[in-house]
């Protein structure tokens, strides 16, 4: 039998079709609730998938993280709390327009483009992938110190302000990234003398700290008044997502390219896809200055970039075995164990597992448009129940998730830190979102950079030696300038604004 019929015919099993349609709302259910990440969904898949074969398991495993991305916009529109790390580069867009009465339109455009986001990064991956797997391979720490200073770059110029505040944000994610042990020597360095500071600062509780419990801090004050949104029904999401595909038709098709090539660097994923993205369309933007008011361009950027990026992750985890971000990674022990061994000869040997994967991608991101309509209509109910009952099962939720990631405590302490740091810092205009970035990155900078110097013997030039990294740091170092540039220009109009007679 021809390979690409039998894919379609492993595929399309009753069976494998009833084990995605129910990973994808446990997918759905996890990316939903604050704390409980697409990579959390994957691990807690990890044992269901034992008593699968790899079809089935695998088709679980991206049906349930192509949900659980999506779903983590649900929560970020309608009550400010981002389910995932890359929902929070648009939450404060998304949850404005909400509050406009445009929580369909919000909602209908997540879904939708993140679905067209999907589908154009499953035809990459099936129809590309040996040729981009070639590109990714090319790319040294060199590359990623430039990449992941570029996303806390797009972390700057997203933010809405003064970018000197932005600046502070990502210094602190960064300061909190170095705690724990120093990748280079061993040693501790900033814990306290804690043993439980020594295994780093979890971005996961002071993700859910900086935006639930801020949030939840706020409502108790009194500073956010919720209830407009609570008692309004949510009409039809697909209505005018039509009229936006072809207002914003070349902002889809960047966002899924970039998408796809940062999804198919080993590390990056869609988390900094999400922000670059973003920070993209508000530079290209005819509207730059409404970004962060309640803008709907920059989340169709985003969200088409989000699930895009998912697919390239896949490449050189299924081309040559290198895990292009933590969820790939825990697929490829997946695959190993179901004896399907990543890498060149997986096509060779077995080229109807390979295609079937291709078509399971596919396929997960047009079911997700039924599953996500069901998972937006569900959510509403939400809405309805009382916020003197709401906001200590959100507390509760959040709790869950923290104490989670490690089984400790201490998560739930680092969250309710963080949580009374974020309020005052967006109370006092500083936003809170460039910092989680700064966590994320900061890892990644740090080893990048280290290791290009000892490969460099402590030369900065060679940063600027290999063809992609010196184009990559120009382009770094000329947003730096325009940044800094931009802020110059701004301040003598600011202080004369100041200085005027009243």
């Amino acid at each position: 039998m021809d390979p690409l019929l039998q894919a379609f015919w492993l595929v399309f099993d009753p069976y494998n079709l009833m084990v995605m349609t129910l990973a994808g709302l446990f997918g759905m259910f996890v990316g939903a609730m604050p704390g409980l990440t697409a990579t959390m969904a994957t691990a807690l898949l990890v044992p269901v998938t034992f008593f699968m074969a790899p079809v089935p398991a695998v088709a679980a495993i991206v049906t349930a993280t192509a949900m659980a991305i999506f779903a983590g916009d649900i929560p970020g529109a309608l009550i400010r709390i981002p389910g995932t790390p890359a929902s929070a580069a648009y939450v404060a867009d998304s949850y404005k327009l909400a509050q406009k009465g445009q929580a369909e339109l919000v909602l209908g455009c997540c879904l939708v483009f993140s679905a067209i986001g999907g589908i154009f990064g499953s035809l990459v991956l099936a129809l590309a992938a040996p040729a981009l797997a070639e590109v990714s391979l090319s790319f040294s720490s060199f590359e990623f110190f430039w990449i992941a200073v570029f996303g806390l770059t797009c972390a700057i110029f997203i933010s809405t302000g003064s970018p000197i505040k932005g600046v502070v944000s990502v210094l602190l994610g960064l300061f909190l990234a170095t705690v724990g042990i120093d990748p280079t020597a061993g040693q501790p360095r900033f814990n306290m003398g804690s043993v439980e500071l020594m295994g780093g600062v979890s971005f996961i509780p002071v993700m859910i700290g900086m935006f639930a419990i801020s949030e939840l801090l706020r409502w108790v004050l009194g500073s956010r008044k919720l209830e407009a949104l609570q008692k309004r029904e949510l009409g039809s999401v697909f209505r005018g997502q039509w009229a936006l595909f072809l207002k914003y038709k070349w902002n889809t098709a960047r966002s899924a390219v970039i998408g796809v090539v940062i999804g198919f660097l080993p590390g990056a994923g869609s988390d900094i896809a999400a922000w670059v993205t973003y920070a993209i369309s508000k530079k290209f933007s005819k509207e730059p200055e409404k970004f962060g008011t309640g803008h709907i361009e920059g989340i169709v950027d985003a969200g088409t970039a989000n699930n895009s990026s998912l697919s390239g992750a896949w490449v050189p985890a299924l081309v040559f075995g290198i895990p292009g971000d933590s969820i790939t990674a825990i697929v490829i022990g997946v695959l190993y164990m179901k004896g399907l061994n990543p890498g060149p000869t997986l096509m060779l040997n077995q080229p109807e597992m390979l295609y079937a994967i291709f078509i399971v991608f596919m396929f997960a991101n047009i079911v997700m448009l039924p599953l996500g309509w069901v998972a937006i209509k569900l959510f509403r109910y939400v809405l309805n129940v009382p916020r003197e009952v709401l906001m200590p099962l959100i507390l509760m939720a959040c709790i869950v998730g923290s104490f989670a990631i490690n089984n400790s405590l201490f998560g739930v302490g680092i969250m309710l830190v963080l949580g009374i740091v974020a309020y005052f810092m967006e109370e006092n205009g500083f936003p809170i979102a460039p910092a989680i970035l700064g966590l994320v990155l900061g890892e990644l900078i740090e080893s990048s950079f280290i290791t290009s110097m000892m490969k460099a013997n402590g030369s900065f030039l060679a940063f600027f030696e290999r063809p992609i990294s010196a184009a990559l740091g120009v382009l770094v170092v000329a947003a730096w300038i325009w940044l800094i540039w931009s802020a110059v220009r701004a301040r003598p109009a600011l202080v004369s604004e100041e200085e005027a007679p009243v």
